[in-house]
């Protein structure tokens, strides 16, 4: 006759159902913590796509209206030296405005020393800037379709947006970088931030940067390039 060993057939003692319960509880801590950093690094990843995308579209469109800022304008009725089309009075490091004759409309009237032709057709005057209230690029149309000068939003949820103008001389190797443009201002670097929205569990206030540089191709050194 066999006996049964009575302590096979106690079970778990206590201590030893909380050492287990101890040790998955751990153990769901550790892949708890591990989900919840790659939910987090994926969140801020397609957040930083978002903005790739959306800044890189904003640069796009910057890029080409400025690049051709100058196109049929020239800075002195005799010699008809070509001109990089910026407003000088109106650009800086906050906002640039740009001019082109597109359509070769003629002179116009205005004051002597004038250095501009009649840009007076949709997109033939227009000014980039960032605005604080919207988060947004803005663009202002002085010729809108309309008749009136019309501002439409290029991209929003944007931190800010910058431009930096380099200036060239005679010399290929003399090249100034400033916050203001001048006449011989032949490049344009515009820089775009965004700050992401917060993640869980990720740095707040990260900040993405973008950056476009623009060539001036209708200004009087580059043309002198080709």
């Amino acid at each position: 006759m066999q006996h049964s060993n009575p302590r096979s057939q106690q079970g778990f003692s206590l201590l030893e159902l909380m050492i287990g319960m101890t040790i998955t509880l751990m153990l769901l801590g550790v892949m708890s913590s591990v989900v919840f950093r790659a939910t987090g690094v994926n969140q801020r990843e397609t957040r930083k796509a978002d903005a790739l995308v959306s800044a890189q579209a904003a640069l796009n469109l910057m890029s080409r209206e400025i690049g051709n800022s100058g196109f049929g304008i020239y800075m002195d009725e005799m010699t008809q030296t070509p001109s990089n089309g910026i407003v000088i009075a109106d650009s800086n490091s906050q906002q640039i405005r740009v001019r082109s004759n597109f359509d070769n409309v003629g002179d116009i009237s205005r004051p002597p020393g004038s250095t501009v032709m009649a840009t007076n057709q949709p997109g033939e005057d227009v000014t980039f800037f960032f605005d604080p209230s919207t988060r947004s690029i803005v663009r202002y149309d002085f010729n809108a379709p309309s008749g009136t000068p019309a501002s439409s939003v290029v991209v929003n949820r944007i931190s800010n947006v910058t431009f930096q103008y380099f200036n060239y001389t005679s010399s290929s190797s003399t090249v100034t970088s400033t916050s203001t443009p001048t006449s011989a201002t032949g490049r344009v670097r515009i820089t775009v931030l965004v700050e992401l929205e917060p993640v869980p569990g990720q740095a707040i206030n990260e900040v993405v940067s973008f950056t476009s540089d623009v060539t001036l191709r209708n200004s009087n050194y580059m043309l002198r390039q080709y």
